[in-house]
């Protein structure tokens, strides 16, 4: 159940602002009574409670009286003060993640061959999402059927989305496919593409017929290869995470010449 507390009130502030509500304007001996604040911390819950614009009071008056301010207005005050802090929260988070990335990324990178798979539709696009995002010059895909990275849905609203960050950040990214693949992308796929990453200078789209596999090539450090399902080839059963230079260098070489004689593609 929610509660005042939630807001940041202590349960003194909460029972106090409570009290006043019923009470109207009233004075701080009576409101300790009605609200059971000791009387010995009425006086700072109401400071209190009055700095969060909470309450007003009635300064003239001898005693001093206090009436609370509507509770609409009051809760939309809290939220902004909760908001505000919330936002100075990610400010500060932000400043670390800085911070923390420049020392992360001077360590040496480790060289030695490593992989790893994920299987499963959620698991593949972490994947696939997670390796792009760490490309640092260069993404090659290619794409010899319809698969996961072309989807209608979420799944490919969230490559794109991954490829025109890198894109911003001034990676190159090719994309090779069959030409028969192309006529079967929904129009709305291509028109994702257009909208998204067509006007980036450093994408761009060619067809071969002599494409096979479906596979992300990154930095010419690593290879993801998309396993399509054995029930379904449209559909990506899991996705094999390959870092090893010298098996990069391999696709890499037989990727080129098939690029250069490849025809370019306005999507």
């Amino acid at each position: 159940m929610a509660s005042l507390r939630d807001l940041g009130l202590s349960e003194y502030e909460a029972r106090a602002y409570r009290a006043l509500l019923k009470t109207g304007p009233t004075t701080a001996k009576e409101l300790s009574r009605v609200s059971d604040v000791p009387m010995g911390r009425i006086y700072d819950v109401l400071n209190s409670i009055e700095t969060y614009n909470l309450v007003r009071s009635q300064s003239a008056s001898r005693p001093k009286k206090y009436v609370a301010v509507e509770p609409q207005t009051a809760l939309d005050r809290l939220l902004e003060d909760k908001k505000r802090e919330l936002e100075e929260k990610a400010q500060q988070y932000e400043g670390i993640v800085d911070e923390l990335v420049g020392e992360l990324e001077s360590a040496e990178p480790v060289e030695e061959t490593f992989w790893t798979a994920a299987v499963g539709p959620d698991e593949t696009v972490d994947l696939l999402v997670e390796r792009l995002a760490a490309a640092d010059e260069r993404i090659i895909m290619v794409a010899s059927s319809s698969s996961q990275q072309f989807d209608m849905d979420t799944v490919g609203d969230l490559i794109v989305e991954e490829l025109g960050n890198a894109l911003d950040r001034g990676v190159d990214v090719s994309l090779l496919m069959r030409p028969e693949l192309v006529n079967e992308l929904p129009e709305s796929v291509g028109e994702r593409y257009r909208s998204h990453l067509a006007r980036h200078e450093q994408f761009s789209v060619r067809t071969a017929p002599n494409v096979s596999g479906t596979f992300e090539l990154i930095d010419n450090a690593e290879v993801c290869i998309e396993v399509p399902h054995p029930l379904n080839a449209d559909e990506t059963f899991a996705v094999i995470d390959l870092k090893d230079r010298e098996f990069a260098a391999n696709v890499r070489s037989e990727f080129d010449p098939r690029w250069d004689e490849a025809e370019p593609l306005t999507l």
